[in-house]
């Protein structure tokens, strides 16, 4: 409120001058769009003939929930998640222990290993787009010419397909892994490996004794956040393989677009939108209970 003397605003009503836009606008971009669509996912409605929203209840959601098509592509999402999780995860982990001394050159090094993190995964995309390609991609070349390997469409072939995506995604976010295990790392302190290597204790002993105990709430804790953001994936199956060939990469984010924007069956990928969230938040529970168990020891 105005100061009645000074005719100035108090720094409490400032705060909340400021504040104030800030809450209506996450408000609208946020919330709106959450209780919009959750309404829609049980009403019968199509965006593009427009008209009012019927009202169907469960429909939707046991239409989705009994559907072959919709479970086959929770199945792809599922294996897609395991083998790119699995795979930053094993690598960044072992990457992590190599960089976790002192040598010359480590810090150039590390930065140099978290340059993939930086770049748009639409761009990062469309570069293995054009690697991977049958035809002129740099990958087919050198394999062909190294190792005398038949060329392999990898974008194109139902058999490696999905792989191409995982290993776009590996190259992506190996670094965010990497980068989590270090940070756990340097928390370990240095005087219990000492003490270790006074008592002769061999390797297997310090990592599975000393370490891993130490890090591994921080492990639990990058192996939900990649989960997490695995789960929901669209932007790189957009743009390596389109969903192809056939329907062999058409993970779930991919099929809600589809049949938001191409079936034009709103109601319909609003609750299929939802059910993917609610299976998030239920992967997100096992983790974090996990994450519950080490910090109480």
């Amino acid at each position: 409120m105005l100061d009645k003397i000074g005719g100035r605003v108090s720094d409490r009503a400032l705060k909340w001058i400021f504040l104030i836009p800030t809450f209506l606008f996450l408000l609208f971009i946020v919330i709106f769009p959450l209780i919009w669509s959750l309404g829609l996912s049980f009403c019968d409605y199509n965006a593009a003939r427009g008209g009012s929203p019927r009202f169907v209840g469960f429909n939707n959601y046991r239409h989705i929930l009994s559907s072959r098509e919709v479970w086959e592509r929770f199945a792809i999402t599922g294996r897609y998640v395991a083998l790119a999780v699995l795979g930053e995860f094993v690598i960044g982990f072992t990457l992590a222990l190599l960089l976790n001394r002192e040598f010359y050159g480590k810090g150039l090094i590390t930065t140099l290993f978290l340059l993939p993190m930086m770049f748009s995964p639409v761009v990062i995309g469309t570069f293995f787009r054009l690697m991977l390609d049958a035809n002129w991609g740099i990958v087919d070349y050198l394999l062909n010419r190294l190792l005398g390997l038949p060329k392999i469409a990898w974008t194109s072939s139902p058999k490696f397909a999905l792989y191409s995506l995982v290993i776009c995604d590996v190259w992506i976010w190996t670094p965010f892994m990497l980068l989590m295990s270090l940070a756990g790392l340097s928390t370990v302190p240095r005087y219990l490996y000492e003490a270790a290597e006074i008592d002769r204790a061999s390797w297997w002993f310090k990592f599975r004794y000393i370490t891993l105990p130490y890090i591994a709430p921080l492990l639990i804790l990058a192996l939900l956040f990649r989960s997490m953001d695995a789960l929901r994936f669209f932007d790189k199956v957009y743009v390596l393989t389109g969903g192809g060939p056939g329907e062999m990469t058409q993970t779930v984010p991919y099929y809600i677009y589809k049949v938001a924007f191409s079936y034009w069956r709103t109601g319909e990928s609003c609750a299929l939108a939802y059910i993917l969230v609610i299976m998030i938040i239920g992967l997100s529970s096992i983790y974090i209970h996990y994450l519950n168990r080490l910090s109480a020891r």
